[in-house]
C-alpha cells in the first residue's frame, strides 16, 4: 500500500479530534464526569442550570452566582412575538427537531451581531439560548395543536416551568425533579456527533445561535439522538413484555 495514500476512516471512528477538560466519559465502565465532578454525585447535589454553568464556566457557581444566573435566565424564557408567529406558520405534521432547529437559528435575527470577539455578548447569546429553547419546544408543541403558546411562569423552576408549558398544567414536584435530573445526565456526552458538529459550525466564526441549530440538526437524526426516538416508537409497537421477545433475533 502507498504510504501516503489517505485512509478513510468512516464517521471518524478511531480519530481524535481534539482533548476535552469539560466531560469523561467511559460508557463501558458506566463513567461520566463534569468537570471532574461525578454524575452520581451532581444529580444527587446539583440542579441542571447549576450544572450548566459548571460546564460552561468550569466550576460550580458561588450561592450569589446561582441566583444571579438562574434570574437572568428566568428574565429571558419568553420569546419574541414574531418568533412566535413564525412558529404558526410551521406545518403541524412537521418534526419538533425541525422547528426548533428552525427557531433556534432564527434568534440570530433578532440578536446577532457576529462580535464573537465581545465576552458579553457571547454571555447574552449563552442566556438566551438556554432560556428561550425550552419556551421553544413548548410553544410548538402547543401550536401544531392549534392552541396559542402559554407565558412562561417566574415562580417556577427551569424544569418546573418547562413542564408547565408543555402541558399547561403545574406538575407534581417530583416530576419536576426528575426531569431535571434527566437534563443533568444529558448535558454533556463529551466529543458526540452534535458536538462536533457545533465545534465545526463555531470555527468560521459564525453567531452562536446558528452553531446551536447546527447542532440540533445534527442531533435529531436517527444514527444520534433520534434514535431515542425509535426505541419510544419501538417500546409502543411492543406494548406489553409478553410481545418483547419477537423483537429480539
Amino acid at each position: 500500500m502507498d504510504s501516503n495514500k489517505l485512509i478513510l476512516k468512516p464517521g471518524l471512528e478511531g480519530v481524535p479530534v481534539t482533548n476535552s477538560s469539560i466531560c469523561d466519559i467511559d460508557g463501558n465502565k458506566g463513567k461520566l464526569l463534569y468537570r471532574g465532578y461525578s454524575i452520581e454525585e451532581l444529580s444527587k447535589k446539583s440542579s441542571f442550570l447549576e450544572t450548566a454553568y459548571l460546564l460552561i464556566w468550569g466550576e460550580l457557581p458561588t450561592a450569589i452566582q446561582l441566583r444571579d444566573f438562574e434570574q437572568e435566565v428566568q428574565m429571558h424564557r419568553r420569546l419574541s412575538f414574531r418568533v412566535r408567529d413564525m412558529m404558526k406558520c410551521f406545518p403541524a405534521t412537521g418534526h419538533p427537531m425541525d422547528a426548533l432547529q428552525s427557531s433556534a437559528a432564527s434568534l440570530g435575527l433578532f440578536y446577532s451581531r457576529r462580535a464573537i470577539d465581545d465576552p458579553n455578548y457571547i454571555y447574552n447569546a449563552v442566556i438566551r439560548l438556554i432560556a428561550k429553547i425550552p419556551t421553544m419546544i413548548a410553544a410548538f408543541q402547543l401550536i401544531r395543536k392549534g392552541q396559542d403558546p402559554i407565558q412562561p411562569r417566574d415562580d417556577l423552576t427551569y424544569s418546573s416551568n418547562f413542564l408547565y408549558m408543555l402541558t399547561e398544567k403545574e406538575q407534581d414536584p417530583i416530576a419536576a425533579k426528575v426531569f431535571d435530573k434527566c437534563l443533568i445526565l444529558h448535558a454533556e456526552h463529551s466529543l458526540n456527533a452534535s458536538t462536533f458538529s457545533a465545534r465545526v459550525t463555531a470555527s468560521t466564526l459564525t453567531d452562536p445561535y446558528a452553531v446551536i441549530a447546527s447542532a440540533v440538526g445534527t442531533l435529531a437524526g436517527p444514527l444520534h439522538g433520534g434514535a431515542n426516538e425509535d426505541v419510544i416508537a419501538m417500546l409502543e409497537e411492543i406494548k406489553t413484555p409478553e410481545n418483547a421477545a419477537s423483537f429480539f433475533g
